[in-house]
């Protein structure tokens, strides 16, 4: 188990240039995976209430005189 936490300060954590990256990295990755579960749900949830599940009927054409 040493090792491994030897190996994880060393590579992201002894340097703050990396470390800052990795956490920033990582709350951008986690809010896109969130964002993208929530709106997942939310959708399946409202299937057939939402805007793009609306059929518009195109409107006829106007006949010219």
């Amino acid at each position: 188990m040493a090792g491994v936490l030897d190996t994880v300060y060393s590579t992201l954590m002894k340097r703050n240039s990396v470390y800052m990256v990795f956490i920033f990295g990582g709350a951008i990755l986690g809010e896109r995976v969130v964002n993208s579960a929530f709106n997942t749900a939310w959708e399946s949830n409202n299937k057939g209430k939402l805007f793009k599940d609306m059929k518009i009927p195109d409107p006829e054409p106007e006949e010219e005189e």
